[in-house]
């Protein structure tokens, strides 16, 4: 993770030295859809580790370019729209492909508790279609339209950037510290008696709500700006994990992950879109590096002490420290 969130923002910057966010993002889904088969031999360990080592490096390559294309190919009117957009479509393809696996785990196994080498080897072999066809259609569909900015170096410095765009960074790293992997909400949902295939529907009903919320409040913050969506999708996290602390059964883990994408569709794509508000064409590849770097360093230490929490005083703790991060980061925006 730490190699990865480098390697956003120096992506991102030499995008927006070269102006060549297409293909940098274009080499950045080709590795992961590379290292992709190779799940399928997988025997031990440290296979799996290569594997998603190369698909965190392709994530590292990929996030700020394609982010700041987004906000380059786009009216300034419509960036809550394009961002949901793309989460929706993003999500979409996640809601469809663990349909894809639900289903093969329905045929080939049920009822059982984990997924058998057979079924799994079955479900990377149908995923490795759709990464391709990706990969093809963005390298013949996607054009740049920025211009090339020499002075741009990569760089761990916020110096030169806005301050709002500053503050924003230090606020959602305070809610991050709260916001520990989404692996322990699937945990939870075990413990309370959910099953391998009713956690892959459960996550479906998350996908399912994000994706069709994500292209009208992205829209919706267009009309009544990106802080109130955000300040409402953080509230919404507080209130939603509160809820994992207390849940009791399998079906309250269930429909609070459901709920859960009302929060995810109200500020991922927005939050990137008010960072194009805030920062210039010429910082835009830097900024969405700096911020998804931002993300995924400070979720590492959110996980950990998520786990200490749960290993120490049970899931309810866990869960319950989560909420206070994100009111006082509503507060602070």
């Amino acid at each position: 993770e730490t190699t990865a969130s480098l390697l956003k923002i120096y992506s991102g910057a030499l995008s927006d030295k070269l102006g060549k966010r297409k293909w940098l993002t274009v080499a950045g889904y080709a590795l992961s859809t590379i290292a992709k088969p190779f799940l399928y031999i997988a025997n031990a360990w440290g296979w799996v580790l290569g594997v998603r080592f190369a698909d965190r490096v392709g994530k590292g390559i990929r996030t700020a370019p394609r982010d700041a294309l987004v906000a380059d190919s786009i009216d300034p009117s419509q960036r809550g729209l394009a961002f949901g957009f793309h989460r929706a479509g993003d999500t979409l393809g996640a809601f469809l492909g663990l349909g894809g696996a639900a289903a093969i785990v329905w045929l080939t196994q049920s009822q059982a508790e984990f997924l058998t080498r057979s079924t799994f080897q079955l479900a990377i072999l149908v995923s490795i279609i759709p990464a391709v066809l990706a990969v093809i259609v963005l390298a013949l569909g996607a054009r740049d339209v920025a211009k090339s900015n020499p002075s741009a170096t990569p760089s761990l410095s916020l110096k030169g950037f806005d301050s709002r765009f500053k503050t924003f960074l230090l606020i959602v790293v305070l809610f991050t510290l709260g916001n520990s992997s989404d692996s322990f909400i699937i945990l939870r949902g075990q413990e309370r008696g959910l099953n391998v295939l009713q956690v892959m529907l459960m996550v479906m009903t998350f996908n399912f709500v994000y994706a069709l919320l994500a292209g009208p409040l992205g829209a919706l913050s267009d009309k009544i700006g990106r802080r109130r969506l955000i300040l409402f999708g953080w509230l919404a996290y507080g209130l939603v994990y509160l809820g994992f602390a207390l849940s009791q059964t399998g079906w309250q883990v269930w429909m609070l992950f459901g709920l859960y994408g009302i929060y995810y569709a109200s500020t991922e794509g927005v939050a990137k879109a008010m960072i194009a508000d805030i920062v210039p064409v010429s910082q835009r590849g830097t900024a969405y590096g700096l911020y998804a770097a931002a993300v995924g360093l400070t979720a590492l230490p959110a996980s950990l002490i998520a786990g200490v929490l749960w290993q120490g005083l049970g899931a309810w703790t866990a869960f319950g420290a989560s909420a206070p991060f994100a009111f006082g980061a509503a507060m602070s925006l």
